[in-house]
């Protein structure tokens, strides 16, 4: 008797090359047979003619710190065939600092409510070090598998508190000491490796550093060579964000990839994207893959997005404005509603805005351009599909004047969107299709009420499909599988992303006909253990079941087991098994099928 017997399926092993006809068979939470017309019985039989058995997808660039600590099924993911979660992305992380820093740290960047996140870590946050952040991952009932980085944030924040970390002092000795000791536990306790940021547009949250840029951001490059040659020693991977205005500094982490005449150090950076604000940037990415991993036989990924970038916005709440100098102000002064909108209302300060919006040296992800601002959501239903430009125009009044005269009147009940990029499918493809991307990232979890990116990996499959139904394929379907899989887990170092005999049996059943437009379509969802509504986008047609490590988490029919989330047996904490060195520490090593 099998566990789960999957029969008539197209079946993908995670790899490049196969694609045929097989059936699968799991028994013991792994993958106990593959071939063709497997005889015998099983507890249940999943008939998946015409269907799409792949391996679990990963998300190899989420925000779930917060969610995954309070609700840890993370349906929407699941939903969409997700079976793996990085965390711990972009220098923040929950191992080493106090529940207060890790939520502060946390909520303004990533869009969450403080509100929300801070009674969760206080009440669930009893560890201090990495080794009791594993052990809490040991017991918590995980939905999907979990991987995680160490944040630079977190480790700085720890060493040397808040206030100093949010400053331009350089670290002691013994702090820099603490915070290389901080990664050397994390990759004892199976951290794939450091994530760190550059940027200073993402602020903190909270009363005591209140729109300090991230701790990792006062960073010199002395600290960061001091941690980045742990990071190599050790084979462990770097993850990180040029500055998003300035950008220069890519070609520094670029150089730190570097193989030449030494061990070059694994790096993934955001990101890969067809910008509107930065048309070249496809190529740029491009070129530097090829020079980081051709010529300085580096190591060297970069993420990209297999979607539209669009984004859903409530009134004045646009992390984009950090960007520059009046946009920063506002946002700055958000705590303080009254004055906001009094400012804006002020003639000097709206001149000032206009002039810095259209100014072209600081422009970073956003455009600015407000003809492609289109209201989706308005008390005043005549607006709703119109964009500011056309509003301004029949008021005759610029633009800008047109949006912050409706932030006034309506506040968050204003809502609209704008791509910030991806637009231009024929370009994304050539991402996607690069051996220098990574497909994995999506930031669920974050951003609520912005993003919607939980069916990412569904995006690129439609992609493919797509552009082979139309004659003009720039990826097999065997590759988009691996693309969103294998690929990642390769890379990663994680037990995952394949479905071969031995494998844990982390599946996902797809209907390939449910691969349409509805991929794009909005919806709220509650956010389970936040008491908060979130925007996501989802399509059930597209996938019938979820299985993770051999147990039906997740049906197109019968909606979500029961016990997920609630119960132990679903998803595991992955370590990165190319990380070397670990002690006795880490006894729980989960050893990689050939």
């Amino acid at each position: 008797m099998y566990d789960i017997l999957i029969k008539n399926g197209t079946y993908f092993d995670g790899s490049k090359q196969v694609e045929k006809i097989n059936d699968v068979a799991v028994q013991d939470g792994k993958i106990a047979k593959v071939a063709a017309n497997i005889e015998g019985e099983a507890y249940k039989v999943i008939d998946a003619k015409g269907k799409w058995v792949t391996p679990g997808f990963l998300e190899i660039h989420s925000h779930y710190d917060a969610e995954i600590i309070a609700a840890p099924a993370l349906k929407e993911s699941v939903r969409h065939g997700v079976t793996t979660v990085a965390i711990g992305s972009c220098s923040i992380s929950m191992v080493n600092a106090e529940p207060e820093d890790c939520s502060d740290l946390f909520t303004r960047v990533e869009a969450v409510p403080r509100e929300s996140v801070l009674p969760i870590l206080f009440e669930k946050k009893k560890w201090k070090d990495a080794k009791g952040y594993r052990e809490f991952y040991k017991s918590h009932p995980l939905g999907p598998n979990a991987c995680s980085f160490i944040g630079h944030s977190d480790i700085r924040v720890a060493a040397m508190g808040v206030d100093r970390a949010t400053s331009d002092i350089k670290p002691t000795e013994k702090e820099m000491q603490a915070m290389e000791r901080m990664l050397e536990e994390a990759l004892d306790h199976g951290c794939m490796g450091l994530s760190m940021m550059t940027t200073k547009l993402d602020k903190l949250d909270g009363d005591r550093a209140w729109s300090r840029p991230l701790p990792s951001t006062y960073s010199t490059w002395w600290e960061f060579k001091r941690l980045f040659k742990i990071l190599r020693r050790r084979n462990g991977i770097l993850q990180g964000a040029p500055d998003a205005v300035k950008k220069v500094n890519v070609f520094g982490f670029l150089w730190q990839a570097h193989g030449l005449f030494r061990r070059p150090m694994k790096v993934t950076m955001l990101t890969a994207l067809d910008l509107k604000s930065n048309p070249l940037l496809p190529y740029i990415t491009r070129i530097s893959g090829f020079i980081a991993n051709k010529l300085l036989r580096g190591n060297f990924k970069w993420q990209t997005l297999s979607a539209p970038f669009t984004i859903h916005l409530e009134g004045l709440e646009v992390n984009a404005f950090e960007e520059f100098e009046t946009g920063a102000e506002l946002r700055d002064m958000m705590k303080d509603e009254e004055a906001l909108y009094k400012r804006i209302n002020d003639p000097e300060f709206r001149a000032a805005f206009k002039k810095h919006v259209s100014e072209i040296f600081t422009v970073g992800l956003w455009h600015r351009d407000f003809s492609d601002g289109w209201i989706t959501d308005c008390p005043d239903k005549s607006l709703i599909g119109k964009n500011f430009e056309q509003i301004g125009k029949s008021y005759n009044v610029d633009p800008v004047d047109a949006f912050f005269d409706l932030a006034t009147k309506y506040r968050s009940e204003l809502k609209w969107k704008t791509n910030y990029g991806n637009h231009r499918p024929r370009i994304m493809h050539k991402l996607l299709v690069s051996p220098y991307t990574h497909v994995g990232f999506g930031d669920s979890g974050a951003h609520i009420r912005s993003l919607a990116m939980y069916n990412f990996p569904l995006r690129l499959l439609k992609y493919v499909r797509d552009a082979q139904l139309e004659g003009k394929p720039f990826m097999s379907t065997a590759e988009g599988v691996n693309k969103v899989t294998a690929d990642l887990a390769d890379w990663f170092g994680l037990d995952a992303g394949y479905i071969r005999e031995g494998d844990r049996a982390d599946i996902a059943i797809i209907n390939p006909e449910g691969l349409n437009e509805d991929l794009d379509a909005i919806a709220e969802a509650p956010m389970e253990g936040f008491g908060i509504d979130r925007l996501v986008k989802r399509n059930d047609d597209a996938v019938d079941a979820t299985i993770i490590n051999g147990k039906i988490a997740y049906t197109k029919s019968e909606g979500y087991n029961d016990d997920l989330g609630k119960q132990q047996g679903f998803g595991r904490f992955l370590e990165n098994h190319f990380v070397e060195g670990r002690t006795e520490c880490s006894s729980d090593l989960i050893e990689r099928p050939a």
